[in-house]
């Protein structure tokens, strides 16, 4: 929903950097007029971001799961590219969130975690081909089985997008096996089945940490 949106902020603010340099004051008015309005639209999302951040932390402190990842077992946690990367992950900004994390696998090609995020990206933005690459790669890496069962649903929904239905439900099934309390899967499932509704997966990112 909202990569649409950003898509749309992205296009009209390169149009106005295109053109302004060179336009008549007539026209640069009118463009300021758009810059202005994207302005505010940035503001406001970013505050309403904030305020939603504000409440999922604060049930978060609720949260009885204990984390896969530790920032004594995951250092990178505390890099910049890594606190941009998840930034631009959490608004569906995945372009700029592969960037990032690309610079932590760089530096620590082990990094299940930088890796993670990237495969999702790619699943995100629909790259289906370099999501299933990425998640096979971290697969014999992942040792937690909430980590697997996350891997295997989305290996279920690229296979559901590559029409291969009967090995999206066995990865599906398998991601059950690791984790029965993931609701992705089950909701998976259901889509898979019915060929109805919207696949679900990364929303368990945030029971990692």
């Amino acid at each position: 929903m909202f990569q649409h949106v950003f898509a749309e902020m992205n296009d009209m603010l390169e149009e106005i950097v295109k053109h302004y340099p060179t336009a008549q004051e007539t026209q640069k008015q009118l463009l300021l007029q758009r810059w202005n309005m994207l302005k505010a639209m940035s503001d406001g999302i970013i505050e309403e971001w904030l305020c939603f951040e504000e409440k999922m932390s604060t049930f978060r402190e609720y949260m009885v799961l204990s984390p896969v990842f530790s920032l004594a077992a995951t250092p990178e946690m505390e890099m910049e590219s890594f606190i941009r990367g998840q930034g631009y992950f959490k608004l569906l900004m995945f372009r700029q969130s592969i960037q990032q994390f690309s610079n932590i696998v760089n530096e620590m090609p082990d990094s299940v975690l930088a890796r993670l995020y990237i495969a999702m990206a790619h699943l995100h933005l629909e790259e289906t081909s370099e999501a299933l690459v990425q998640f096979h790669r971290i697969l014999p890496m992942a040792e937690h089985n909430r980590l697997k069962a996350m891997i295997y649903n989305a290996l279920g929904c690229i296979h559901v997008k590559l029409s291969d239905t009967s090995k999206a439900q066995e990865y599906f099934a398998l991601a059950l096996q690791n984790d029965p309390t993931m609701p992705d899967p089950l909701v998976n499932l259901q889509v898979c089945s019915h060929n109805h509704g919207q696949l679900q997966y990364g929303s368990q990112l945030i029971s990692l940490f």
